[in-house]
């Protein structure tokens, strides 16, 4: 089929039989729901950019495995270009939402898997590459969002998932069947799964031999029989339930969203298994999804931070403080942070390589460097928007008091900066940024950048494995003339 309209894309979403919870209560109509709505909605950017002219070159590409044209975020990429436009295209969604629009984990779960199970097979002599071939040509041809799975709840993060008390804290294959698997457990912060039409379940960590069950790798439908989705709290999130508060949310049109996905004996069957107690390819699997991941945060949180800036710079405005020195100094430095993290996005993706399977990898020291940044400079970008912004964004009144008659006029009045800006739109400006610093958008663009493709120590192992310090020792000795 074509690819589809961002409309079609939410029909299709509605057609699914989900099993969510949220605040207590089932959520029968998830499309419908005014905190899961907006998280939809960015999604539904990726369907709507790929639709438009100006944006062809970056949303969509050709198949490498039928030749046909197809959205970027379901693409295996083939060159070094490819990783870069990747970035590109992250970026420009971060900027059109304001949000996270929650296909990268899975556009990343795909190349890692599809590299992997090539692998695997050369090794093993399985047949799990076909599979997923098979799988990744079912998503293209059907335009699927796809959820991508790794992190487990861990329990006990001192024992190793077989070790656990309660063996059902890492994902595990409860049944071998003939013609398929039973899988038990869960994954964690799953962002966008409400969103998507399948997920793509990985391993979390690397596994020695008596973890065989939980080394597994597989599809299923997010409506499959077995799986309950809890969404989690967000700050602010209820302030979508009010009556007459859309500018208190900040940013009413996008979000994110992520879920406690929950695997009751779930069927797999056997065409849709990847890996099945391959213990030795459990941390490859894990390393490449990993430096992936980490390479798209150079590239969406970057756009969040052209919104961050442009909101910051705004409100510096309405205040009457844009010609302040350290007004125009803080504004450059978020500048640089950005455009840093920017620049570590595409050097890693320039310098990739191509893997056995024939897709292209990112380099992995330099997307764990990008990862490691985003750990860091996000937060400083936030901490001087506020100081930009000043108190007034964290004890601004309410949108009830502002069409209040008893208080309304008094605030319009009172809470007013530069005489040609309306209140109201200072008031707009200010919620964004509250809701990207502090609110709903904050789990994506702060929480997120600290704990999401691992948390900061994975990098550092990783920069330190990756480092290749004993060569940097060679050419200091050269240099010195040690023999």
């Amino acid at each position: 089929m074509a690819l589809m309209t961002g409309e079609q894309y939410i029909e299709s979403i509605r057609k699914l039989k989900l099993n969510i919870y949220m605040l207590g209560k089932k959520i029968e109509s998830p499309i419908d729901d005014p905190i899961l709505r907006p998280s939809l909605n960015s999604v539904k950017m990726t369907y709507d950019l790929a639709q438009m002219e100006e944006y062809e070159d970056l949303m969509t590409t050709k198949s490498s495995l039928t030749g046909e044209k197809i959205n970027r975020f379901l693409h295996l990429h083939q060159s070094s270009e490819d990783l870069v436009k990747k970035v590109k295209m992250q970026r420009l969604l971060g900027q059109k939402t304001a949000a996270c629009f929650q296909r990268c984990v899975g556009m990343d779960a795909f190349n890692a898997t599809f590299s992997t199970t090539y692998e695997v097979d050369k090794y093993y002599n399985t047949n799990y590459h076909e599979n997923f071939k098979n799988f990744v040509k079912y998503a293209e041809e059907n335009d699927l969002t796809i959820d991508g799975a790794m992190t487990d709840p861990k329990g006990d993060r001192g024992l190793s998932p077989s070790k656990q008390a309660d063996p059902d804290l890492y994902l595990r294959v409860v049944e071998r069947r003939e013609d398929g698997i039973v899988v038990r457990g869960a994954k964690a912060h799953q962002t966008g799964m409400c969103n998507s039409h399948e997920i793509l379940v990985m391993p979390t960590i690397a596994m020695r031999p008596e973890d065989k069950d939980y080394a597994v790798a597989f599809s299923v439908p997010t409506d499959a029989e077995g799986i309950t989705m809890i969404i989690g709290r967000q700050s602010c999130d209820t302030r979508k339930l009010e009556e007459d508060a859309d500018l208190d949310v900040g940013n009413k049109n996008f979000g994110g969203v992520e879920a406690l996905v929950i695997f009751e004996d779930v069927f797999v069957p056997n065409e849709r298994i990847f890996l099945n107690g391959e213990t030795d390819f459990a941390g490859m699997l894990v390393e490449r999804f990993a430096g992936y991941h980490r390479q798209s945060y150079g590239g969406c949180k970057v756009g969040v931070g052209d919104v961050l800036i442009g909101a910051a710079a705004l409100a510096a405005d309405y205040n009457g403080a844009a010609k302040a020195s350290h007004i125009k100094d803080k504004l450059i430095e978020m500048t640089h942070l950005n455009e840093t993290l920017y620049a570590c996005g595409i050097a890693c993706s320039a310098e990739g390589h191509a893997t056995k399977a024939g897709n292209y990898q990112i380099d992995l020291l330099l997307a764990n460097v990008c990862k490691q940044n985003i750990t860091r400079f996000p937060y400083e970008i936030v901490r001087l928007a506020e100081d930009i912004a000043g108190g007034i964004m964290v004890t601004l009144p309410s949108e009830k008091d502002f069409k209040n008659p008893a208080t309304g006029s008094l605030l319009d009045k009172y809470l007013k900066g530069v005489a040609e800006v309306s209140t109201v739109d200072r008031m707009k400006i200010l919620r964004l940024l509250e809701n990207i610093c502090l609110g709903t958008a904050a789990v994506g663009y702060r929480t997120e950048s600290m704990h999401g493709a691992g948390s900061p120590q994975a990098q550092r192992i990783m920069i330190a494995r990756q480092g290749n310090l004993s060569h940097k020792k060679e050419l200091a000795k050269a240099i010195a003339r040690i023999e």
